[in-house]
Parts: structure tokens; C-alpha cells; sequence
């Protein structure tokens, strides 16, 4: 769902292929049977995008962590057992990665009933964990933060690492498209410090037009990411000083230029704000998951969580100036990428060797 995961998946699987091991990537939507996963692609899409209210009840029944019974996952999952197992058979798999909660209700399922030879490592890439990440099948869970990995122990009684996210290394280090990031910025709007407005990959956000224009109002330049939302992006281009762009393929290079990320979901172009140190403001978050992420992020200590439009503004303005502030706010992001998770997936794969 989204790009996020894909993101995740390609850099572990740079990671693995330059330790000299064989990947394949899969997605699981595409491994139920046909017209399924492209179905709960495009109602998940077009529930974030146009009825948010309706995610938030979604999430409610299904995803929210606490008592009670809620309905799980595993049967859609099931579905995909097939096409997975004959993929890790073919492969001679050593391990099995999950980035995404149904990947991890199918592997949790399969390995549960002896189904999959090879253990099953989840990468938990939330913030905030939602009960269909949570299968006691699965052999160990990598989490991002400490709050996380104690969630997550609450709720599997298997190993639970922290890792901290994983971030192509660009991203920690000046990047060769920095420079001309900024000479477009300057060319737009000279002297107006740069904020970056993210709407991830499918362009759902609430607001992101008010929030513009405040942030214009105040001096600063509001940059929009639309993602693959073109409604979005051509509301967004009649904001008066704002700078809409297209798709964007050189991320690390634009969070080297900017000043700040107004952000609503903590998602992975949050954590990749984080390790280019750029300051997180969260900001109107999409309804149930994306509100608890960044809640959960704020909490850390590792963004910050705007109220409304006055503190957003006002949090803005002390974090894109250089100083002691933003400085702690960065180290706090930073200090969350902690270990290379596939160290773990590999060590995995190698005891079940063994």
C-alpha cells in the first residue's frame, strides 16, 4: 500500500545484494488470486484520499492495538499461501522478510503450521503497532523504536529486536542534488526558507492548501508533494508562492535543501526527513493509523506535534533557524537508527541453517 513499503524492501534488498546474497521481492498483493489485491489497493486508496473518516473506522474495528476481539487478517492472507511457498521453494529461500502487516499475517499463518521451511523475519516499519502487524508464528519481529519493540512483546511471544528504520545511506550524507535543489528554490522565492509539505505517495492529506498559505503568509515557502495525486497537485499549484512538484526521484537530495517537513502521517518520508536531519512537524494526520504514528513519533521525542495552525507556525519558525533546538530535535531523530536490521534477517537465516 502506498510506496513506503516498496521503499523499505528495495533498500534491504540493496543491502542484501551487495553482501553478495540472492533476493527477490514480492508483493503480496499481487500474490492473491487475480482482481483481489488490486481491489483492496484502489478502496484503501481512494478510502485515505476522499473518506478519511471512514479509514478512522477501518482502523478502529480492525487495526487498533488493545482488549477485545477484533477480526484478523490471516484468512484474506491465506489466500496468498500458495503462490508463497512455491516462491520460497523455488528460491531454496533461507528467510522470508514481511514489510508489510498482511505479509505477516501469511508468513505468521504458514510458519505456524510447519507450511514454510524458512523462518520468517517481520520488519515492523510503524511507529505504531496495530494488532494485523502481531502473529506468534513468526520466528522475530525488528522494530523501530523501543516503544515499539514493547508492543510488540505485549502482543507475540517470540524475539523482538530494535533496529530503528531502514534508510538508503544518502540519506545521512550530503547529497550530490543538494545544490541544485536550492538554486531552485532561490530562483522561486529568494531568501524564503524552504518547508517541505508531504502528502505521501497517493497525495492524501486535509488541508495541505491552508496550510500553504499560512506558512506563504509568514515568509517561508511552502514545498508541496503531492505524490500521485494530479487533483491535488493542481489545487495546490493555485496557491499563491507555493512550489508544487512533480514525482520526485532525487529525495535525499531535496531533504538536503530543506528547512523543515510538515508531515501527516510518519511514514517513511518521515523517517528519511529524520536521517537527512530535517526537522518533523506533524500536522494534521490522516484519521487512525497515520494519527497514531505520529503521535507515537512526537512522543519519542523525535518530531513535533502541532495542535493547530498556531503552534504549527510557531514550531516552523523556531526549527528552521539554526540553534540549540534544532539541533536536539535532529540528534533525537538520528539516535533512532540504531542497528542494520539485516544483520538480523541474515542471523535468521543462519541459525535455521544451523
Amino acid at each position: 500500500m502506498g510506496a513506503g513499503h516498496d521503499t523499505v524492501a528495495r533498500e534491504l534488498a540493496r543491502r542484501a545484494r551487495d553482501q553478495g546474497h540472492q533476493v527477490q521481492v514480492l508483493d503480496v498483493l499481487r500474490l492473491l488470486p487475480p482482481g483481489i489485491g488490486s481491489t483492496l489497493r484502489v478502496f484503501y486508496q481512494s478510502t485515505v484520499r476522499h473518506f478519511p473518516w471512514a479509514y478512522a473506522v477501518l482502523y478502529r474495528a480492525f487495526l487498533r492495538p488493545g482488549p477485545g476481539r477484533r477480526p484478523s487478517g490471516t484468512p484474506l492472507a491465506r489466500l496468498a499461501a500458495g503462490r508463497l511457498t512455491r516462491a520460497a521453494r523455488r528460491m531454496r529461500a533461507q528467510v522470508v522478510v514481511p514489510v508489510f502487516h498482511l505479509a505477516a499475517q501469511l508468513t505468521g499463518h504458514l510458519r505456524e503450521r510447519g507450511r514454510l521451511p524458512c523462518p520468517s523475519a517481520v520488519l515492523l516499519v510503524d511507529f505504531a503497532v496495530h494488532r494485523q502487524w502481531l502473529h506468534s508464528g513468526n520466528d522475530v519481529y525488528l522494530c523501530l523504536t523501543d516503544d515499539a519493540a514493547g508492543e510488540t512483546s505485549r502482543g507475540v511471544d517470540v524475539p523482538v529486536r530494535v533496529t530503528g528504520p531502514v534508510v538508503a545511506p544518502d540519506f545521512f550524507a550530503s547529497a550530490a542534488g543538494t545544490g541544485s535543489w536550492r538554486r531552485r528554490f532561490d530562483d522561486h522565492a529568494p531568501g524564503r526558507p524552504p518547508v517541505l509539505l508531504s502528502a505521501g505517495a497517493w497525495g492524501a492529506a486535509q488541508g495541505m492548501e491552508a496550510t500553504a498559505r499560512i506558512l506563504t503568509a509568514s515568509g517561508f515557502l511552502p514545498v508541496a508533494l503531492c505524490g500521485r495525486n494530479e487533483r491535488l497537485r493542481l489545487r495546490m499549484a493555485r496557491v499563491p508562492g507555493v512550489l508544487v512538484l512533480d514525482w520526485v526521484s532525487d529525495m535525499p537530495g531535496l531533504m538536503g535543501a530543506a528547512r523543515v517537513l510538515v508531515d501527516n502521517a510518519a511514514g517513511q518520508t518521515a523517517v528519511q526527513a529524520l536521517a537527512a536531519g530535517v526537522p518533523v512537524v506533524a500536522h494534521r494526520p490522516l484519521p487512525g493509523h497515520g494519527e497514531a504514528g505520529v503521535r507515537r513519533m512526537a512522543g519519542l521525542g523525535a518530531s513535533m506535534y502541532a495542535a493547530d495552525d498556531a503552534e504549527l507556525l510557531d514550531l516552523v519558525e523556531r526549527l528552521s533557524r539554526d540553534g540549540a533546538e534544532r539541533d536536539r530535535v535532529i540528534a533525537r531523530g538520528r539516535a533512532l537508527f540504531r542497528e542494520d536490521a539485516l544483520a538480523h534477517v541474515v542471523s535468521a537465516a543462519r541459525t535455521s541453517a544451523a
